[in-house]
């Protein structure tokens, strides 16, 4: 499977950003790519809740949605867009992280709702509450296609092994981690958590990322860490898009999951114990 990772440094105007990612998904399609991800919140990066609620719609009234269904369908590619902030119609206004699977008929194959919400403070000056602005998804997804088969997360929940584990044992071969990690967190954690993840699960792991400076017309700017990772099942690198935006391409064979597994069979090991 040739597969791209999508590297982008989204601002907070989604009609802005829709022609850059549209570009960068042509460009991987016209690279051979049959299967393209972007990064989490590819439609707006932004920290003012009032400005969200301004600029996002509902998924079936998002332009973004309906103008990359309309890409994988020409261009005959799965997409998956890692995910997209949208209105859900929640009583107390809370928005969805949604990530979604696009078929090259351009329908939606699969979505999933961020689960774990990036409620932290990496420093004095950097505080994050996603949970203000979003309400958490309660429900794993695992996406069968002719390609293989996917496992959702966005971003935090990479730091949560046990719903990477639940997704692999239930048939996933590849990971799917669209992020828009800060840099300080990224610079420490981003690599070694993802090759953790596969290590443990016997996973590729495709993880496009939001990368540099984000330009905010409301509220305070961001930065992101960008390097979009690829890992392979035994845990190494097979590509690394630096912190550049752009398209990167990755070929994947499939095959190498049996021999990690074969090898270090640990997901048949679980056994039950007494917590503490």
């Amino acid at each position: 499977m040739r597969a791209a990772l999508i590297q982008l440094t989204s601002s907070d105007d989604p009609a802005a950003n829709l022609p850059v990612t549209r570009g960068l998904v042509a460009r991987a399609a016209t690279d051979g790519a049959e299967f393209v991800t972007t990064p989490e919140v590819t439609n707006c990066v932004s920290a003012d809740r009032a400005h969200q609620q301004r600029v996002l719609t509902t998924e079936e009234d998002d332009p973004t949605l309906a103008a990359l269904r309309e890409d994988a369908a020409r261009l005959g590619v799965w997409l998956h867009i890692g995910s997209l902030g949208i209105a859900s119609g929640d009583a107390d206004g809370r928005l969805a992280n949604r990530g979604f699977l696009i078929g090259p008929d351009g329908g939606i194959a699969a979505r999933y709702d961020k689960i774990h919400m990036f409620d932290v403070q990496v420093s004095e000056t950097e505080t994050y509450r996603e949970s203000a602005g979003y309400r958490p998804g309660d429900r794993a997804v695992l996406a069968q296609t002719p390609l293989a088969a996917f496992g959702l997360t966005i971003c935090y929940d990479l730091r949560f092994p046990q719903l990477h584990r639940a997704l692999a044992q239930a048939g996933a071969e590849v990971l799917l981690v669209p992020a828009a990690f800060s840099p300080l967190t990224g610079q420490a954690h981003w690599e070694v958590l993802l090759r953790a993840r596969a290590i443990e699960t016997g996973c590729f792991v495709l993880a496009a990322a939001q990368t540099g400076q984000h330009i905010a017309s409301a509220g305070r700017a961001r930065r992101t860490h960008g390097h979009s990772l690829a890992i392979a099942p035994w845990g190494e690198v097979i590509a690394d898009a630096g912190t550049a935006p752009g398209v990167t391409m990755v070929d994947l064979d499939l095959e190498r999951l049996a021999e990690a597994r074969g090898k270090v069979p640990s997901l048949t090991h679980d056994r039950p114990f007494d917590a503490p």
